[in-house]
């Protein structure tokens, strides 16, 4: 799939930059308890804000059908990834007599 832009910018750019950007949307999502659906119309605004900085900066193809949709799950499945962590991260801390590690990115009832 062709991302709109020189694959080395692609991978410098969007999954190294952005994707930075996207961990720490899910982080802060996660932080201030806010529901795991509000990730979405931010990972959607990252996917097109990385588009619009891809054409100004580095002349891409600023309607590059493959290469929004390409950047937007990217993008969307980091955030969601660093929300889920996050989450797990902080019902574990937060309420340790409840709650255990179950990997990563789950939690189960203490026993």
């Amino acid at each position: 799939m062709d991302p709109g832009s020189s694959w080395p910018v692609f991978l410098g750019f969007t999954v190294v930059g952005f994707g930075w950007l996207a961990f720490m949307t899910g982080q802060a999502l996660a932080v201030t308890w806010r529901p795991m659906w509000q990730v979405v119309p931010y990972g959607l605004l990252l996917g097109l804000t990385d588009r619009f900085f891809v054409h100004a900066l580095f002349d891409g193809v600023l309607l590059s059908v493959p290469g929004l949709i390409l950047a937007t799950v990217l993008l969307l499945s980091v955030a969601l990834l660093a929300y889920q962590v996050t989450l797990a991260r902080l019902m574990v801390r937060q309420y340790p007599w409840l709650y255990e590690r179950a990997g990563l990115l789950f939690w189960r009832e203490r026993r």
